[in-house]
């Protein structure tokens, strides 16, 4: 049993933590983080947790944390990582980082789409970032561990196969998502309230979403040349999901056999990535609330282009569920453990 401690545990991606390591078999939270929260009891805070969490909230002195636990969560903002992370906090605690302070390799494409200075870019190097389905064997071995953004990660594994066997013209992908309002945090924020987000949809970070610079590095690693896309994020009125539809040019002609092949090579062994029937669209409700990717693909004879598909619920696989997942692969636990979450349906 391993001791776990959480910075930011009152946010949406925190409270999911809390949702999912409770029924961990192997981890106990001994540290509910919160700044806002300080003294106040975590189940007064979400009270779905009313006799399940009897805890009270802290702060987020991760010195301290770090003599307490075996693993550190940070579910905050870009920066607040990067600010109180040192050597002798990791020599002593495992990190895994929700925010993207240690995603992006150089300091100077962070600096420049996040508008903040790095306060550790001596440990941006070391960092894993933690897409098991990729990195498995580097999250084993490492002691921070950047958890991907949402958007990222149903980004990349969807087109990642086809990026990685050179299928496609990499210089014309194209990415479109929707994400539920979880996506943009707790926070209060006038763009969120009911009556803006109710019955509507729409574009926002054309052309400067954060997670932009995330998508081409690591598909850059996957076609091993440098990547450039057009990445649109939109919001919908919904809780939670993410759905990416990709576009780009095949190199070559390929039939639907070689290219379910293609990906059944990446993914037919992983658990939390389903590659769906032929001609079945993945959808954000049968994802809703599990750990699972959902992904597929249509050939575009006439435009010589093929679609790539993608959901997957953001708070989970986009957030808690992956750094949990992350967890279990450096501890050296069941990949799965706490994370059997069949998918909610309605």
């Amino acid at each position: 049993m391993i001791k776990v401690g959480i910075i930011g545990s009152t946010g949406y991606a925190g409270g999911e933590l809390i949702r999912i390591l409770a029924a961990h078999k192997d981890a106990e939270i001994v540290w509910y983080g919160s700044r806002s929260y300080i003294d106040k009891k975590y189940a007064e805070v979400y009270q779905n947790m009313f006799q399940i969490v009897d805890a009270v909230c802290m702060d987020d002195n991760m010195e301290e944390l770090a003599d307490r636990v075996d693993v550190i969560f940070t579910a905050t903002p870009q920066g607040l990582c990067g600010s109180l992370v040192n050597e002798e906090i990791l020599s002593r605690v495992k990190i895994i980082d929700l925010s993207a302070d240690f995603r992006i390799k150089d300091v100077n494409v962070y600096e420049k789409w996040y508008g903040i200075k790095h306060q550790s870019p001596q440990f941006i190097e070391e960092a894993v970032y933690g897409l098991c389905e990729i990195n498995r064997e580097d999250v084993k071995k490492a002691r921070l561990v950047a958890n991907p953004g949402c958007y990222t990660t149903c980004s990349i594994l969807t087109a990642y196969p086809l990026a990685k066997e050179g299928i496609i013209d990499m210089s014309t992908l194209i990415v479109d998502a929707k994400s539920g309002t979880s996506g943009a945090g707790r926070s209060a924020k006038v763009p969120n309230l009911y009556c803006e987000v109710n019955e509507n949809i729409k574009a926002y970070g054309v052309t400067t979403h954060r997670h932009t610079p995330e998508i081409e590095e690591q598909l850059g690693y996957a076609a091993d040349e440098e990547v450039m896309i057009n990445f649109t994020p939109h919001l919908v009125p919904m809780n939670r999901g993410i759905l990416a539809t990709e576009y780009a040019t095949l190199k070559k002609e390929v039939t639907y056999e070689e290219v379910k092949a293609i990906y059944d090579k990446y993914y037919a062994d992983e658990k939390f990535v389903r590659v769906l029937d032929r001609d079945i669209c993945p959808e954000t409700k049968w994802v809703e609330g599990s750990n699972y990717v959902d992904v597929n693909f249509k050939i575009d004879e006439r435009t010589n282009r093929i679609i790539m598909m993608g959901a997957m619920d953001n708070l989970v696989k986009g957030a808690a569920g992956q750094a949990v997942q992350n967890m279990n692969l450096m501890f050296g636990f069941k990949e799965s453990e706490g994370l059997e979450l069949v998918p909610m349906f309605p």
